[in-house]
């Protein structure tokens, strides 16, 4: 009883400090499921000298609250607030992992969650998810982003334009941004603008209950890293909704690549050229060796019967000469 009460007040001392600290430090991962489905959100502490392991849960428009605490030396994580006794939830504690599993996912799971660790009477986050649930789409409400596409030059500025229409929901909004980069899996959160109502207007139109939210994302000075697809999530009345994405393509990429192409074709012609003129050099060298090799050397060996001959006979006798090839 004790150990809990203490996790409940260090989670209200650290309440105001979590999401900031958690937006600066960690990069959060986008997870989506649909409605009955099963989740496991992963969060790993090896190596960690920390004991007490923590789970926070942040519904879209409400402060976190603490979801459950494992003490290392127990079998159990403990709950708390609405997940206390819920059978949906799970924690799967040990060995270096504190695992949050979610079974028959609804549209109220749709929040963000925090793994955390405590140690010295300090929190650190390690691992940071959005969850958006996506149920049958029955609140007509949609979200409209604009540009579609914009091709842009390092050095350039941009407004990113996100617009919300809805029927039967007003009131404030949550509005998050996502930037996807090329090659990346998950879309990580760049940007909150918090519980706004100040942009919305209803419509003109006498009796209509369509409500008008328009929310902006300025780019200034644009570089190379800020390429990607940008999305925009609004979520109100415990729903979260992403718009179609605006894709950004830094027209110097295509550029790059054409010089990095050139560059390395004419490497690769000096390459070709030196080792050609190398080759070359070679055979040349073998070549003549060949033929050296194949040269026969002659040899004149004067040869003449001594035996039983006179004087007169050896000096009137013609002299025969062979020739003898030896080769090297």
């Amino acid at each position: 009883v004790t150990h809990t009460y203490f996790s409940a007040y260090r989670m209200y001392t650290f309440i105001d400090t979590i999401h900031t600290s958690v937006a600066q430090s960690l990069a959060i991962r986008l997870m989506s499921a649909n409605v009955g489905d099963t989740v496991t959100l992963h969060c790993f502490h090896e190596g960690n000298l920390a004991m007490h392991f923590l789970w926070y849960n942040q519904p879209f428009g409400y402060n976190p609250q603490l979801m459950s605490t494992f003490y290392e030396y127990e079998k159990n994580a403990i709950f708390y607030h609405d997940f206390k006794g819920n059978p949906r939830v799970s924690v799967e504690s040990g060995n270096g992992i504190n695992h949050l599993k979610i079974s028959d996912v609804q549209l109220s799971d749709s929040a963000e969650y925090y793994c955390g660790s405590s140690y010295s009477n300090m929190v650190e986050f390690a691992e940071g998810y959005i969850l958006i649930v996506k149920g049958s789409g029955s609140r007509n409400t949609t979200v409209v982003q604009q540009p579609v596409s914009e091709s842009v030059q390092p050095g350039d500025s941009v407004t990113l334009n996100c617009t919300i229409h809805t029927e039967t929901c007003a009131g404030e909004h949550s509005v998050y941004w996502f930037r996807q980069g090329s090659g990346e899996s998950h879309p990580g959160i760049i940007y909150t603008h918090g519980e706004r109502s100040d942009q919305c207007e209803k419509s003109p139109e006498a009796g209509s209950p369509t409500q008008s939210c328009v929310y902006n994302l300025p780019k200034r000075n644009l570089s190379l890293s800020d390429a990607g697809t940008y999305y925009c999530a609004v979520a109100s009345c415990g729903e979260i909704l992403f718009g179609n994405g605006t894709k950004l393509d830094n027209g110097a990429e295509p550029l790059l690549l054409v010089y990095c192409l050139s560059a390395s074709l004419g490497l690769s012609f000096i390459l070709i050229t030196v080792l050609g003129f190398i080759m070359y050099n070679m055979n040349k060298r073998k070549c003549l060796q060949c033929r050296d090799a194949d040269g026969l050397h002659y040899v004149a060996l004067n040869l003449s019967n001594k035996k039983n001959r006179s004087r007169r006979q050896r000096s009137n006798m013609e002299e025969e000469t062979v020739y003898s090839g030896i080769r090297q």
